[in-house]
């Protein structure tokens, strides 16, 4: 049976911390184009508040995320317990991308310390939170994370990187918008 909260209460915040991942889903506006869902792992999420969240956007193979966020905001969060209790939460909200060259972003970005190469910090302001029962998700065990994306961009250059994430984070797979240049904006 469904329940919804007011606010991401001290019962989900640990339901939250305990998922070693969660999915990010995305979509334009319209009746065109993608749906997007990622899922996303690491120590990659906090709660900022009884109604508001971020996570850290590391960059991966496309920018559908920050291009749907620019065009219309909205934005759903889905935890999944895959061991324990069954249970399915999802935050629903409108956020933003604050990318590594925005105005702002060395404040969101102290957040997620441990982390030198980000490409943004999508923050939201969450307006329902809803749990279902979650029994057709299967158990699955932890057995770590994957490091290949942090070495992925370890072995760059601070400037490589940056011109990397330009060039290929310039549009999504829509062709909306996705990273531009500050110098290029103007």
């Amino acid at each position: 049976m469904s329940k919804l909260y007011d606010s991401i209460d001290d019962r989900l915040t640990a339901f939250i911390e305990k998922q070693k991942m969660f999915f990010v889903a995305t979509a334009p506006s319209g009746d065109e184009g993608h749906v997007n869902v990622s899922p996303k792992g690491y120590d990659s999420f906090r709660i900022l508040g009884p109604n508001e969240v971020a996570f850290l956007d590391l960059g991966g193979s496309g920018v559908e995320t920050i291009a749907h966020l620019r065009q219309n905001g909205r934005i759903t969060f889905m935890f999944c317990a895959f061991e324990g209790a069954a249970n399915i939460l999802r935050l629903y909200g409108t956020g933003e991308a604050t990318c590594f060259d925005d105005p702002g972003f060395a404040e969101k970005k102290a957040l997620f310390p441990d982390f030198p190469k980000v490409r943004a910090i999508i923050t939201a302001k969450i307006h329902r939170i809803a749990d279902s029962c979650g029994w057709g998700v299967p158990f699955y065990d932890f057995k770590g994370e994957r490091d290949q994306l942090i070495r992925y961009n370890e072995h760059r250059t601070d400037e490589v990187w940056r011109e990397r994430r330009y060039t290929g984070n310039a549009e999504s797979i829509d062709g909306l918008p996705g990273l531009v240049k500050p110098d290029a904006a103007e």
